[in-house]
């Protein structure tokens, strides 16, 4: 049960804060494919005296003393990641997702103007796979692969053929808007063919690799880096794993590369959150985040609204709202009045900007948490269609995402802090 009993007399400002946002959270539908809701457990993991500790370095082999103790709660979550993962080496400490792939260009030896090949911001790939505003595309050179514009799937003999006539040292595989799966093992042979380090970013899947939902990239890539949130269900942080022979690179990359002191607190976190997805209960949310997801896109399609891909083999699903008459930030806008939480989001050739967009990324992965299933995402995916198509007035669509939230607590626990 978590407790905020000093906060509340200590900082009743910041207390209410946390309540109000407590109260967002169960009264509306999170359907950002980038998020989740953590167990309590968790939750109160990142709320300890952990927070305390600077633990410079690796457990033994600190550059502080006091760490014994913390040594054996890194240790926890280095041997859980291996499992879980079926990893040669693991680094525990990274802060971000973000900051995991910068470490695997720093221990595959990348020096600026290198060239590396990711997927295109605009087409599903992430800000550090080469967009030019992130440091993936100040410091080295980019090619962008993309999908095709009339399928939305990845086309691997373009790839290929990208990837001879440039020549990259790094290729990156993984999206943050690709509603299909990705074939690792293809990827491996374009890049031994072109003489190229592979990195796989698991960020958005990485729930259902570890269920055995979504292929794993471990045999085929020389690193994996992932977030710790997203389908993991952990807090938000990330990690990185390697070939062991990428081992001392990898952990040289992060600190002192990258980070002075590892987060111990978020670490204890992220040990828990890999003992949770270690048990059968977590394959059978994740099997369930699919048939949600696959649920939804049906809906939205019988009712009229145009995906990529025509479906999902995963937990997201994307918009095209070319058809509807509204951008990517009108729908969002839309949608949050309604009480679902989305995100606009590009799609291929977009013609508006990425401040704006033509479409719209939702995802299954929280509402799964909260105990949905397909009947429930069915009713989703045609309140969504309603809306964006005016098919409905929204005062009787509000009504039905409020009664949704309340047949869903999240949180039961905490009633007594706040109620929907």
């Amino acid at each position: 049960m978590l407790n905020l009993d000093i906060l509340k007399r200590q900082d009743p400002e910041i207390y209410s804060t946390i309540i109000e946002e407590l109260h967002r959270q169960q009264s509306t539908l999170e359907m950002i494919a980038s998020e989740n809701f953590t167990s309590l457990a968790v939750i109160e993991a990142m709320g300890t005296v952990l927070t305390n500790k600077y633990a410079e370095g690796l457990p033994h082999k600190r550059y502080y003393g006091g760490c014994e103790v913390v040594d054996k709660t890194e240790e926890l979550a280095i041997s859980r990641a291996k499992e879980l993962f079926g990893c040669d080496h693991v680094n525990v400490q990274p802060h971000s997702g973000a900051q995991a792939n910068m470490a695997a260009f720093l221990a595959a030896g990348l020096k600026a103007g290198d060239t590396i090949m990711g997927m295109d911001l605009s087409n599903g790939g992430h800000l550090t796979h080469g967009s030019p505003v992130n440091f993936s595309g100040i410091y080295f050179n980019v090619v962008s692969y993309k999908v095709n514009p009339e399928t939305g799937l990845l086309n691997y003999d373009d790839i290929a053929e990208l990837a001879r006539k440039e020549k990259p040292k790094l290729i990156i595989c993984g999206a943050s808007a690709y509603a299909r799966t990705i074939d690792f093992e293809r990827f491996k042979k374009i890049a031994d063919e072109v003489g190229a380090l592979l990195l796989a970013d698991i960020a958005h899947i990485a729930g259902l690799v570890v269920t055995g939902l979504h292929p794993s990239p471990m045999a085929h890539c020389d690193f994996v880096t992932t977030t710790t949130h997203k389908t993991l269900r952990g807090p938000r942080s990330g990690i990185i794993m390697c070939k062991a022979e990428y081992a001392k690179a990898v952990d040289k990359a992060v600190f002192p590369g990258l980070q002075g002191g590892p987060l111990m607190h978020v670490i204890a976190a992220k040990a828990v959150a890999f003992k949770e997805a270690l048990s059968p209960e977590f394959k059978t949310y994740s099997q369930q985040v699919i048939a949600n997801a696959q649920s939804l896109a049906k809906a939205l399609m019988d009712n009229g609204i145009n995906l990529l891909t025509n479906g999902t083999d995963n937990h997201l699903v994307v918009l095209d709202l070319r058809s509807t008459g509204y951008t990517g930030k009108e729908a969002q806008n839309i949608l949050e009045s309604i009480g679902i939480t989305a995100n606009k989001n590009t799609i291929p050739n977009d013609p508006q900007s990425p401040f704006v967009t033509s479409g719209i990324r939702l995802g299954t992965p929280a509402l799964t948490t909260r105990g949905f299933d397909e009947k429930a995402l069915a009713i989703v995916g045609r309140v969504i269609a309603d809306v964006l198509q005016k098919r409905d007035n929204e005062e009787s669509l509000i009504a039905e995402i409020k009664e949704l939230s309340k047949r869903f607590p999240l949180y039961p626990e905490l009633s007594q802090l706040v109620s929907v």
